[in-house]
C-alpha cells in the first residue's frame, strides 16, 4: 500500500504503543501525510464510564483525528490519526490528565484482555479482572518496550465458554475450569422437562422450537458420551467430562461448575504469520489461580516460556511455532511437565513410543544373543 508501516515513531520512553504510518505520495494527500495510530490499554473487562469516554473522546479531537476503533483484536482502544508532532503532547495529557497508559504494539507483551468474569458471570471460575489487572501491572516493562522475537499475548476467560476466545488467539490461554463433580439440582431438572424453566437461559425463545427434550437437548449431545438419564434424574460421570459447559448453557438452574476452582493453562494460540492459524496447546489441566499468593505459579509458568522462547524463537516467530519447530515432546521437556494425553491433538493417528534412554530400565544396550535366544521363532 501507499503506507509505510511500523516501529518508525514513538513517544520518549516507549518501544511499543504507537504504530506508525507515513505515506509515501505525501504531496498527493497531504492531509494524511501522517496517520499514526495509538493504542491505549483498555480497562479491564472494557468498563467504561460516560466521564472517561468524553474525556478520551475530547483529547484525541485535540490531538488526532477524531477517528476511533473500540476495540483492536488485542483488544486496546485504537485512537487512528495523528501527526509525529502530536505525540509527545497526546502522551503527556493522557497519562497527566486522564491517568491511563498506553498498550503494547511490536515485538512485545500486548496489552493483556480479560472477560466479564465474576463481576458479571456466575460461571467464572477464577477473578480474570484481578488476574488481568495484576500482570499488566507487574509486566509494565515487558509492554512498553519490546525485547520479544515477536508478539506475545495473554488472555483470560473464566470459564470454558472462553468469551474472549482466547484459545484462538493468545499466546499463553487461562481458562477458567473446576476439577471436582459438577453440581446437579435434580428438582430444576425436573422443572426443565416439565417445560416450567427455559432452557439456554430463554436464549432461544425467538420462535416455538416445541417441548423441551432432555435426551435429545443435553445427553444425546455430550461430545464424551459421559451422562445419561436414570429414572427422572440426571447422571454425570464426571471423570469423562471435558467441562464442555453444553449442559450447563442449556440448564443454568440445574447444572453449576463444581467447587474446586481454578484454570487450565495452554500455549501457542496465532493468526496466520509464518505457518498458519494454530490453537493453543493444552500444557497445564489445572493450576490454582490465586490472589493471596499473587498468582506466584501462574508468573513462574510464564517467565519459564518466555526465558526458552526468547533463547530459541527466531524473528517473527510467535512461540508457538516454535513449539512446533522444535516438537512438542522438547518443549514439555523445557517446561518441566508430565506428558499427558490432553496435550496431544491427534492421540490415536500415531502409534509409536518415544523414549529417553534414562527411562528405559536397564538403558538401550542389548546383549544381542540373549535378545535373540528370547525372540527365536
Amino acid at each position: 500500500t501507499h503506507w509505510k508501516h511500523g516501529g518508525i515513531v514513538g513517544v520518549f520512553g516507549y518501544g511499543g504503543g504507537i504504530v506508525g504510518r507515513y505515506a509515501d505520495v505525501p504531496e498527493q494527500f497531504p492531509g494524511v501525510e501522517h496517520f499514526h495510530t495509538v493504542r491505549v490499554a483498555q480497562p479491564a473487562s472494557k468498563y467504561y464510564s460516560t466521564e472517561n469516554l468524553r474525556g478520551l473522546m475530547n483529547l484525541w479531537e485535540k490531538h488526532g483525528s477524531g477517528m476511533t476503533n473500540f476495540h483492536g483484536s488485542t483488544g486496546d482502544i485504537i485512537l487512528l490519526g495523528t501527526r509525529t508532532e502530536n505525540l509527545e503532547p497526546f502522551f503527556w495529557d493522557l497519562t497527566h490528565e486522564m491517568g491511563q497508559d498506553l498498550g503494547g504494539s511490536g515485538s512485545n507483551l500486548r496489552t493483556p484482555a480479560n472477560c466479564l468474569g465474576e463481576s458479571r458471570c456466575e460461571w467464572s471460575c477464577y477473578d480474570t479482572e484481578e488476574v488481568c489487572h495484576h500482570l499488566t501491572m507487574h509486566y509494565q516493562d515487558e509492554i512498553h518496550r519490546p525485547a520479544f522475537p515477536y508478539k506475545f499475548k495473554f488472555k483470560f476467560s473464566g470459564c470454558p465458554n472462553d468469551r474472549v476466545a482466547s484459545i484462538a488467539r493468545s499466546d499463553i490461554s487461562v481458562i477458567g475450569t473446576w476439577r471436582d463433580e459438577i453440581r446437579i439440582d435434580q428438582a430444576a431438572v425436573k422443572e426443565y422437562v416439565a417445560g416450567n424453566y427455559p432452557a439456554n437461559g430463554g436464549a432461544h425463545s425467538d420462535r416455538d422450537w416445541g417441548a423441551f427434550d432432555l435426551q435429545k437437548e443435553v445427553v444425546d449431545l455430550c461430545p464424551t458420551e459421559c451422562m445419561w438419564i436414570e429414572g427422572d434424574e440426571l447422571k454425570i460421570d464426571d471423570k469423562e467430562c471435558t467441562r464442555c459447559m453444553h449442559c450447563i448453557n442449556v440448564l443454568p438452574r440445574a447444572l453449576r461448575p463444581g467447587l474446586d476452582k481454578g484454570a487450565t493453562i495452554l500455549v501457542g494460540a496465532k493468526a496466520p504469520i509464518l505457518d498458519g492459524a494454530q490453537f493453543a496447546t493444552l500444557m497445564v489441566p489445572f493450576m490454582k489461580i490465586e490472589k493471596e499468593n499473587e498468582f506466584e505459579e501462574l508468573i513462574d509458568f510464564i517467565e519459564k516460556v518466555w526465558d526458552y522462547w526468547m533463547e530459541e524463537g527466531k524473528n517473527r516467530e510467535r512461540v508457538g511455532e516454535t513449539m512446533q519447530r522444535v516438537g512438542l515432546p522438547t518443549f514439555v521437556k523445557v517446561m518441566e511437565l508430565e506428558p499427558i494425553p490432553q496435550m496431544i491433538k491427534e492421540p490415536r493417528s500415531n502409534p509409536y513410543v518415544f523414549w529417553n534412554e534414562e527411562e528405559v530400565e536397564g538403558g538401550f544396550a542389548r546383549d544381542i544373543d540373549e535378545f535373540r535366544a528370547k525372540h527365536q521363532a
